[in-house]
């Protein structure tokens, strides 16, 4: 691979700065402009690849890792919308806080992914008498990321590891301690922020939420869809197979759906017609940045790193880079300081090295909107139901920092120090 002319890395910053500031200072013009400027950035950075470095099979690679991101995104999202589940009306913070943690450990069996598709539209409907920012936020630390750390299903750069021979139950064997601090820490500190924010309720808002409700489940037949969907991400030949068992289930999905449960779900395709477009642009972009980081990430490291320089490199490029093929950055960077021949002499002589890429991605893809997959999905969807959601720098500002960022220390103090 040939090192990528460092000017090449401008587009993907220029689309950072343009998903994180326009949305603030001009939201009306980037509703109508994302498109034109997603699309466009991404296509200086295809041109550079395909008339100056020559490189199809880079852009064929990528081009393959983005159709099956977007087919694995949309199918859940189209799925996931034909279930509809009501919930009671009882969202005290107690409620709250045991709703995420059942979420979290349902991340571990369907994914970040389809957790977050499955559980957002009833959490919204949970506290729909009050919800706010803090309500999104805190779904997307706990469900559509950190929960989904216990097997190689939970998150996509974990199953990227199994792929590469990584051990199913290694993970939930050896993540469990970071998974339980991580999660346990998240979860208080979203009581008490939720506390405040159902004590400063009305009486009347605080009595309607313990309003007597039924729980129902429609949809029900989407599951057998949302089965295959996961099936097929363990298939791999002939290539595309599993795309089109994903779309395919999205479609059967579609058609066997009644309108009643679309329309309890204010079910639409505009929220994954903006990730398609976004991660269009952040895919094409991000080519240079990410061949520069496998080119340089063992000289960066230095000769003998320590597990936290892993977890803190790995989780602090995946807050800005999606977090799968971060993964792979640091793991191949891993391979090269370390002089392993493979998954299983690594795991021997650096499994603490390994715990750490693998929970810095996980747990900093929640960092930023664009950190894992299912994030920005989350925000599409509290966007259309009009909930007033954080911007890109709203986010890691009034969120990221004060409220994730304690746990990320407390993990790393606690298991990545020495």
């Amino acid at each position: 691979m040939a090192a990528p002319n460092p000017w090449m890395v401008l587009p993907f910053v220029l689309l950072l700065g343009a998903m994180a500031f326009a949305p603030l200072r001009a939201p009306q013009w980037w509703l109508r402009h994302y498109a034109r400027v997603a699309l466009g950035l991404g296509a200086v950075t295809l041109g550079y690849y395909l008339l100056v470095s020559r490189d199809l099979p880079r852009v064929l690679h990528t081009g393959h890792d983005y159709a099956s991101f977007i087919a694995l995104i949309g199918s859940l999202f189209v799925v996931s919308g034909g279930i509809h589940i009501s919930v009671k009306g009882e969202a005290t913070p107690r409620a709250n806080v045991i709703f995420l943690f059942v979420g979290a450990v349902i991340a571990n069996v369907l994914g970040t992914t389809g957790a977050a598709m499955l559980l957002i539209r009833p959490w919204i409907r949970m506290n729909r008498y009050r919800v706010t920012a803090h309500h999104i936020v805190f779904f997307i630390f706990i469900v559509a990321n950190a929960g989904g750390c216990l097997t190689p299903i939970g998150d996509p750069p974990l199953f990227l590891g199994y792929l590469q021979g990584v051990p199913f139950w290694w993970i939930a064997k050896n993540c469990w301690p970071m998974w339980a601090t991580g999660v346990g820490i998240l979860l208080a500190v979203f009581y008490v922020v939720d506390r405040i924010n159902f004590l400063r309720a009305p009486r009347a808002v605080r009595e309607q939420e313990t309003a007597h409700e039924t729980w129902r489940f429609e949809g029900l037949p989407n599951l057998f869809f949302l089965a295959v969907i996961l099936g097929a991400v363990f298939v791999h030949r002939p290539i595309f197979l599993r795309e089109a068992l994903m779309v395919a289930a999205a479609a059967g999905s579609w058609f066997t759906t009644s309108e009643s449960v679309h329309a309890a779900n204010d079910f639409n395709f505009h929220p994954v017609r903006e990730v398609a477009i976004l991660f269009a642009g952040i895919f094409a972009t991000m080519m240079p940045a990410l061949d520069w980081l496998n080119l340089n990430a063992g000289s960066l490291l230095g000769p003998r790193p320590s597990p936290g320089i892993f977890f803190w490199g790995t989780g602090i490029l995946s807050s800005a880079l999606d977090n799968a093929p971060t993964y792979l950055g640091f793991l191949n960077a891993l391979f090269g300081v370390s002089g392993a021949k493979g998954i299983t002499e690594l795991l021997h002589q650096h499994p603490a090295s390994l715990l750490a890429i693998s929970i810095g991605a996980v747990f900093f893809g929640a960092a930023t909107y664009i950190g894992n997959g299912p994030n920005f999905m989350v925000k599409a969807i509290a966007d259309q139901r009009k909930i007033r959601v954080p911007t890109f720098l709203e986010f890691v500002i009034k969120f990221t920092l004060p409220f994730l960022l304690p746990a990320l220390l407390a993990v790393w103090l606690l298991f990545f120090r020495g």
